[in-house]
């Protein structure tokens, strides 16, 4: 009682100082970058949880089935979420670029070919010195402003080859492997995932982490809320979004989106239903720890594994 009491005053001090810290920071020109440095902290916060004895208890001897398109650098490159998770996913990863694909570890599943709305061919724009940007879609150099990039890096974004790669559907590449169901599906493509979106099939994976380009700097991609109304017409919906990079606008020029299936429809419930165990590994894994509270509610679905855990993002 003692404890929340003092906790309760300390809080309440800090509240009465943060307006006054906020001045100076303001001052010394700081208060984005600590404000930003805090945010990354705070979206983050949940990787201080240690799920992995409950997930081994939820999924027992089952892997999470993962396809990672453009897997430059390897599976959950980014740290998206907590490397300690990897172990417990089986990854089939795409990388169309040759020199890229012989860098994969060859105990994965790993497809060569480039995925698109259709079987085909399509030319890739290579970055050499900046191969993470390289895209199907040509490069405007006349809206790397937004992207906040100065003079001096802009040498990085020049087109240094052309590559014509073999390209196939989402849906034909899976089941050349005999893989009949997804269970995490990640997009990062530089402008491609919609056309990828297309060529998915009857596949529905229980999470989407997906990039969405706001303010694109490539010609003629589609609008990023086209990407959303395809998700939305696939039945997901959105739990989650984060900033990627610089930028001048005051939303973020790129952004990374977290997709599940929507449970406020019988289709929806369904699928989760019928897939509880992984369903509820991957929000762990990803610290969504309220979205599945609330789900596993709504879903009457016994909690008492999760309840004991605090979503620290709220704090």
């Amino acid at each position: 009682m003692l404890k929340k009491r003092i906790s309760k005053i300390f809080r309440s001090i800090i509240k009465l100082l943060l307006p006054f810290f906020f001045k100076i920071l303001i001052k010394l020109k700081l208060n984005r970058r600590v404000i930003n440095f805090l945010n990354e902290k705070s979206y983050f916060s949940n990787d201080s949880h240690n799920f992995s004895n409950l997930i081994n208890a939820i999924l027992k001897d089952k892997k999470l089935i993962s396809l990672d398109v453009g897997a430059q650098g390897g599976f959950n490159s980014d740290n998206f979420f907590p490397v300690k998770y990897n172990k417990f996913f089986n990854c089939i990863l795409v990388e169309p670029i040759k020199s890229e694909a012989e860098k994969l570890e060859r105990k994965n599943n790993i497809i060569d070919k480039a995925l698109w709305s259709s079987k085909g061919k399509k030319v890739i724009y290579i970055l050499g010195n900046r191969l993470g940007s390289s895209s199907m879609y040509k490069l405007d150099t006349e809206k790397l402003d937004l992207h906040d990039i100065n003079d001096k890096e802009i040498e990085k974004f020049k087109v240094t080859e052309t590559v014509e790669v073999e390209c196939d559907t989402l849906e034909n590449s899976l089941k050349s492997l005999n893989i009949n169901n997804l269970d995490y599906l990640k997009i990062d493509t530089q402008g491609a995932e919609l056309e990828i979106l297309k060529g998915i099939g009857e596949y529905r994976p229980l999470l989407i982490k997906i990039e969405a380009h706001i303010f694109s700097m490539y010609k003629d991609t589609p609008a990023w809320t086209k990407l959303v109304d395809r998700l939305n017409d696939l039945n997901y919906v959105l739990i989650d979004f984060k900033q990627i990079g610089k930028h001048k606008t005051r939303v973020p020029a790129e952004m990374d989106m977290l997709f599940i299936n929507n449970f406020y429809n019988d289709t929806g419930k369904k699928k989760i239903i019928d897939n509880l165990e992984k369903f509820k590994a991957l929000l762990l894994i990803f610290g969504q720890i309220n979205t599945l509270k609330l789900i596993l509610k709504k879903l009457k679905i016994d909690s008492t594994d999760i309840n004991k855990y605090e979503d620290l993002y709220f704090n």
